[in-house]
């Protein structure tokens, strides 16, 4: 176990006023150590090939979970394996932004090294409330400094432009992307059964888990057998209980099963037992999730907001109406609308299934991904080369 690890495990067993002792010596220590591999940085070798840096952002611990931001550096990792100290190229994830991230960029811009932001979503009120700032005023600090944006989305684009302010930096929209060699169809899923709905991710608003339990409960109203399974850690305070209560107070709690946490390598089963994704988080900038769902062969049924028009298009399943761009409260979903696109999907599921794979293939593939990183990589060290 390491020192990090360690001290998060301790710290919530401590009084207050400790945990806050502890927090501001870990900080300390922290930025003494950063400071210390700061001065490590060597940049001599910046010509040739690419030497990517994602500022430690990955976790390397065996059976780590990766999720979210860092799942996309997952498959630039394995083609462009991280160099700590000596790198030509700094690439960052706007969500899974690294302790220190401006001053590691300034001393690699310093040093002649060149950033990639890889801008998600930003902070707002719906979901980080009068504090979203907090979120926003380092995200636009490191925003500021790059020499080249990657937006997730079109989405992700107009959020940063109205909360951080407009990209002087060039820019490219190059949506999230997913192994399909990997993440593919299961060899005869079976439909003689119930429907086996599936929500995945890290679920961080109650909605988001008590909206999908509701499609479930006006499903089984209709007379339609399905079966819900929650993915993910139901990140809200009281959130399992809630979940929970919710699913018994709806008449369903047999028919929802709660599973943990999944890792990389456990996520295509994961799919492949299931035959429709409910994807009901509102304004979803560039999510991964219905990106792997429609790779397996899952339909998708979500909001019509965020980035999931752009990725679910007509054929990677069904968009149901919610209020537009409403950065001020999330709204999912009614629950009649999403048992109806359940019901409507069922009948040619596997039709439906075919064309969110044949698009997930041809818009998504971690190949094509990569090829286009490979060639934005190579401008930009020819642009240092010539500054």
């Amino acid at each position: 176990m390491t020192i990090e690890a360690a001290v998060r495990r301790i710290a919530p067993a401590l009084p207050a006023p400790l945990r806050v002792l502890l927090g501001g010596v870990w900080r300390g220590v922290g930025r003494v150590a950063f400071r210390r591999r700061l001065s490590r940085l060597d940049f001599r070798a910046l010509s040739g090939a690419p030497r990517l840096s994602y500022g430690g952002a990955l976790p390397r611990e065996p059976g780590a979970v990766i999720h979210g931001g860092r799942v996309k550096l997952l498959h630039l990792d394995r083609r462009y394996p991280e160099q700590a100290e000596r790198f030509n190229l700094l690439y960052l994830v706007s969500s899974a932004m690294p302790a220190y991230a401006a001053d590691l960029i300034r001393a690699a811009k310093r040093g002649g090294a060149r950033l990639v932001w890889n801008q998600n979503g930003v902070a707002y009120p719906a979901w980080a409330g009068p504090v979203y700032e907090r979120t926003n005023a380092p995200m636009r600090e490191c925003y500021g400094l790059a020499d080249f944006v990657v937006f997730q989305s079109d989405f992700c684009r107009r959020s940063a432009l109205r909360w951080l302010g407009p990209c002087a930096a060039s820019f490219e929209i190059i949506h999230n992307c997913v192994d399909t060699d990997v993440f593919r169809p299961a060899s005869g899923v079976a439909t003689d059964g119930p429907c086996r709905l599936l929500l995945a991710g890290t679920h961080q608003a109650a909605y988001r888990v008590t909206s999908a339990v509701a499609c479930l409960a006006a499903l089984a109203r209709r007379g339609f057998p399905a079966r819900l399974t929650v993915a993910g850690k139901c990140d809200w305070p009281g959130g399992m209980e809630e979940a929970v209560r919710v699913a018994r107070e709806l008449g369903v709690a047999d028919r929802v099963f709660f599973a943990p946490p999944f890792r990389q390598s456990e996520a295509p089963s994961l799919y492949q037992a299931h035959h429709i994704l409910v994807h009901t988080k509102y304004n979803d900038p560039c999510p991964t999730v219905p990106i792997e769902a429609m790779a397996c062969g899952l339909p998708v049924v979500a909001s019509q907001s965020g980035g999931l028009p752009e990725l679910l298009g007509e054929d990677g399943g069904v968009l149901l109406p919610v209020p537009v761009d409403d950065y001020e409260r999330d709204h999912a979903p009614r629950a009649e609308d999403m048992a109806q696109a359940v019901m409507d999907l069922w009948p040619s599921l596997s039709k439906r299934g075919e064309a969110a794979r044949t698009r997930a293939v041809k818009r998504f593939s971690a190949t094509d991904w990569l090829v286009r990183h490979e060639a934005l990589f190579a401008w930009l060290l020819a642009e240092g080369t010539r500054s």
